[in-house]
This record gives structure tokens, sequence and C-alpha cells, in this order.
């Protein structure tokens, strides 16, 4: 049954076109108690009456008014109410603080080639580098997401390079994880007063997507090792992949990428309240 005692966290939200020209908001609750799910549309004059602010991920609503389908996982809602901003994302202090440690990261590269088409990169694109999301739904969703997901890759790959992968060179490593998800700084926006994240529309008339970019500039460079394992971070070509990890006779390095990106999008918390 429907109650207005319940509070609920936003998990994500956009707005979309109707068939009739007006605007429709399509917003993901989930009740913290359970974890189940909300489905809520939001039709334009109720989105008028709202700030954007409200519609973060991670704050904590209560829905005042609405009409719910007979399984009550879906709700038409015409009125919310704020009970707990989220932070949007890391501070400025943080983000500096993330910055400086990917530029660490950078500079253990022995290469200086390699060394210097990195740095080249995060130098030209520091000011997007700093406030991306490294997802707009799964994983690290806040501003600076992306330099949270992009450092825990780094330190799962030192740790195991050192116990397990010595084989490995290390510099073609470190640069793919610096630049395995570059393209998703062009791929989403992100409003950093409001903290929502959308993808930008102007990216996908250009690029399939963020895994095509990596590969494309690493391979236009010569770097064609760091280009395969990004190629192949997504692990399937339905998934993303260009590079299909079920093919046969892949080289050992190929598969390396893959498993650290997962571990840091399967363990790292999804939006900054949680970290």
């Amino acid at each position: 049954m429907f109650s207005t005692d319940i509070i609920y966290e936003v998990v994500t939200f956009a707005v979309g076109d109707t068939k009739s020209g007006t605007k429709m908001g399509k917003l993901q609750l989930k009740d913290p108690a359970n974890g189940e799910a909300l489905n809520c549309i939001l039709w334009e004059e109720a989105l008028n009456r709202m700030d954007s602010k409200l519609f973060r991920c991670g704050n904590q609503l209560r829905i005042v008014s609405g009409s719910f389908n007979e399984k009550y996982n879906n709700c038409l809602v015409s009125s919310l109410e704020l009970i707990k901003e989220a932070k949007i994302g890391l501070d400025e202090d943080e983000r500096n603080q993330a910055f400086t440690e990917l530029s660490e990261f950078i500079e253990k590269i022995k290469d200086e080639k390699l060394k210097s088409f990195v740095q080249d990169i995060y130098t030209k694109h520091k000011d997007l580098i700093m406030i991306m999301p490294a997802a707009k739904l799964m994983h690290h969703n806040y501003v600076g997401g992306l330099m949270v997901h992009i450092l825990e890759c780094l330190k799962y790959a030192e740790v195991n390079m050192q116990a397990f992968f010595q084989r490995v060179n290390h510099d073609e490593v470190f640069a793919a994880c610096l630049l395995h998800d570059i393209g998703k700084i062009f791929e989403y926006k992100v409003n950093t007063e409001s903290g929502l994240i959308d993808y930008d529309e102007n990216f996908r008339k250009e690029w399939v997507s963020h895994s095509q970019y990596g590969f494309t500039i690493c391979m236009s460079a010569g770097f064609k090792r760091v280009a395969k394992m990004i190629a192949a971070h997504h692990a399937r070509t339905d998934w993303g992949a260009i590079v299909d990890l079920n093919e046969k006779d892949l080289e050992p390095f190929v598969y390396l990428i893959h498993h650290i990106d997962d571990l840091s999008a399967k363990f790292g918390k999804t939006n900054v309240n949680m970290l």
C-alpha cells in the first residue's frame, strides 16, 4: 500500500520528449529498507513546479502525492518532498587531490613517448577529467567519479602486477588504466550545480562509444597493445567491447584491463554518499 512515510533514495533521473512534444521525467527510486525499485513518471506540469536539484542521485525523497499501479512498482508523481540532500560529488580539494594522484601514476610510466602521450591528454582535458562521472547509473556516478574509478583501477593494477604479472609491460597497463574510459569526458555531461548526469548527444553523432574513442586515439598514436587492452575492457561485443574476450588465442595481457575495470565497477560505490 502507498504510504507517505516511506523515504526513497534517487537512483537515476532523465527528461525526455513525449509524442505530443511535451517533456516527461523518468525517475527511478529505491526503498533503502528493502532495495525494491520504484519507477516514476512526472509530466511536464509537475516538472515545472520542481527544482532540478531535487532529482540528484542519492537524494532522499518522500512522495507527497502520486498515483500507483496495482503492484506499487510504478507511480505517476505529482508532488515530492526533499528529506535529505545528497552530496553532488567530490569537493574541490578532493578533486585536486585525486588529479594529483593520477598525475603521480602518469609519472610512473618510464617510456617517455607513452608518458608524454598520456600527460598531454590529461593536461589538455584536465577541467573535464576533474568533474566527470564514470557512469550515469552503474558505478561512480557523481562529480569526480571518473577520477575515483581510474585511481581504483591503477591501484588494483599496481598491486596485482607486483604480485602476479611481472611479465606484463607495466607502462602499457598504467596507460590503459588511465585511458580506458577517457572518452567518457565527452560521452557524458554533468551539471556541477545539481549533480545530474546525462549523455552528450553530440558525442554519439561521431563515436560509437567511449571504448572506441580510447582505442582510436591509442592506435593513431602507435600504442597498439594499449589500444587492444582498451578495446577488450568491456569483455563482450554485445556489452560494447571491440575485442570479444571469448575469441580464441588472445594474448594474456588483453584480459587485464577488463578484470581490473570490473573490480572497480563492482565494488566502487554508486554515489558519493557511500565513500
